[in-house]
């Protein structure tokens, strides 16, 4: 097992030195997923902070933001969202963390139930748990490091005007 975790650091330390500097791109300043319209497949962004899980939005609880519906668990949830969408909003649209920060093409699919972390105080999300796991890991800090930096240069133009 201890050997499988070293493997695992020396490929994704690996690829984290060959990513270029181009950095991601997305087509959209939010990730929908490649059939969707919701934001983050309908989850509900604020319970990943309240609730500490993923829970399923409803269209009954929905806000626009940045051009995409949020789909909300509650009115309370959505009202969260609406007072400080950037505190809750997903890093980098809610596209794949591990892309952004290795120059890929930034991937809309995401899990969102399996392959997400809070890192202070902000949201990741991530395509697959063996990722997920990355985030937990010192290499991660340098992942989001240099996905901060690619996102800056790649996002979207109508994302450049919130933080995240």
């Amino acid at each position: 097992m201890e050997g499988q975790k070293m493997n695992f650091r020396l490929l994704m330390s690996g690829l984290f030195l060959a990513a270029t500097a181009s950095g991601a791109q997305a087509d959209e300043p939010i990730n929908t997923g490649p059939f969707g319209d919701v934001a983050i497949k309908g989850y509900d962004t604020v319970a990943y902070f309240t609730e500490s899980r993923a829970v399923k939005g409803s269209s009954e609880f929905a806000y626009d933001w940045l051009g995409t519906p949020w789909h909300f668990n509650s009115a309370e949830n959505r009202d969260l969202f609406m007072s400080e969408p950037t505190k809750y909003a997903p890093q980098y649209g809610g596209y794949c963390t591990l892309g952004v920060g290795l120059g890929a093409n930034a991937s809309e699919n995401i899990d969102p139930v399996n392959s997400w972390r809070i890192i202070d105080g902000k949201l990741y999300f991530i395509s697959d748990p063996v990722g997920a796991e990355m985030l937990d890991h010192p290499e991660g800090e340098a992942v989001i490091a240099k996905a901060d930096s690619n996102w800056e240069k790649t996002k979207p133009l109508a994302a450049k005007d919130y933080s995240n």
